[in-house]
């Protein structure tokens, strides 16, 4: 069995996604001509990609100040207590939150961190007060705000 089958992503796979990354509104064509492959193994790859979970969707990338959001920040979330109930509740509140643009459970001093964009310190300050401090098991928040942000290199080697 191939790595292709086998689920790990091989060389070529690599290439794909690179090409992918680089430029992810390329047709299946494009792609195969820029890697000089045929284009049905080029279809075949990517069909395999998104069933074996490596590619796991596609998203429109969308400037929040564009849209009335911009400002954003990181609001870290220290637990009091840590009752499986609680923090699943806490964890889906804030993924559901209108604004939140990824929530991350970690461990250290934070239990979590809310990376969100709203219109203003008013709305900011709403989802502190209402969608957060109102779970039993927040203990406190942190909030900081972002002056900048930019895209890291990512996992896939560009080409």
């Amino acid at each position: 069995m191939s790595d292709a089958q086998a689920g790990t992503a091989d060389a070529l796979d690599l290439r794909i996604l690179g090409a992918l990354t680089e430029r992810p509104d390329s047709t299946v064509k494009e792609i195969a001509a820029a890697l000089g492959i045929p284009a049905s193994t080029c279809a075949f790859r990517l069909r395999s990609l998104r069933h074996r979970g490596v590619i796991r969707g596609t998203r429109l990338l969308i400037d929040p100040a564009a849209v009335g959001h911009p400002v954003q920040a990181v609001i870290r979330v220290r637990l009091g207590n840590h009752s499986k109930p609680g923090v699943e509740a806490l964890f889906d509140d804030l993924a559901a939150t209108p604004g939140v643009l990824q929530v991350f459970h970690i461990a250290g001093a934070d239990d979590f961190l809310v990376h969100l964009a709203v219109a203003d310190a008013a709305a900011l300050r709403d989802i502190v007060l209402e969608r957060i401090t109102v779970h039993d098991v927040v203990r406190a928040t942190e909030t900081q705000l972002v002056f900048e942000l930019r895209e890291g290199a990512g996992v896939i080697p560009r080409p």
